[in-house]
């Protein structure tokens, strides 16, 4: 027959156990969620490359019929290099927002040029970078439903000890300023 002690000290160490097994499960279930999120980001990240190696050859082929556009052009040019020199995600993702919103402003202004939007280069050239933009915004949709699910579980109780136990930190949604969803491109002439 076990002791009243005996009895104690395995009832201690069955929960010691099982608290250890959740704070584990909760470590594991960041570090999944994490992995996700970068890998997210990455897929993502194939297709922005896809697009910053097409603009150079969309920017010329405009040139080509609306070289007096030099300030539509320059813009896709600085938001390139913008992205480029990036250092950080964030950073990236606000290239890339500035990239988007400045190639509408192309598109915009290709509208007033007849003979460029019957060029076929240009046609393929558009219909790439049309294909492309949908799947940014599909895997755009994913990564950010991946964070939302990373941020929610660093902040909630109580995977949230673990959370901070190791530094796990937000991550950011990558959304397009409001004003780029909602307001059509300006074009001066």
């Amino acid at each position: 027959m076990l002791s009243g002690t005996t009895i104690g000290i395995i009832v201690v160490v069955v929960i010691v156990v099982i608290l250890v097994l959740v704070f584990i499960g909760m470590y594991n279930g960041l570090v999944r969620l994490r992995n996700r999120v970068e890998e997210a980001f990455s897929t993502m990240d194939v297709y922005m490359k896809k697009r910053f190696d097409l603009v150079p050859n969309l920017v010329e082929t405009v040139k080509g019929y609306a070289a007096h556009e030099r300030g539509t052009l320059d813009e896709v040019t600085q938001a390139r290099s913008m992205i480029q020199n990036a250092g950080t995600p964030e950073q990236r993702m606000q290239g890339e927002s500035m990239l988007t919103n400045t190639l509408r402003s192309l598109f915009a202004v290709a509208e007033n040029y007849p003979d460029l939007k019957a060029n076929m280069n240009f046609m393929d050239l558009q219909k790439q970078l049309s294909g492309l933009e949908d799947e940014i915004a599909q895997s755009r949709k994913y990564y950010n439903a991946i964070v939302r699910d990373f941020n929610t579980k660093c902040e909630t109780f109580p995977s949230v000890i673990a959370a901070k136990m190791f530094h796990f930190e937000r991550k950011p949604s990558f959304e397009l300023p409001d004003e780029a969803e909602r307001e059509a491109p300006k074009v001066q002439f």
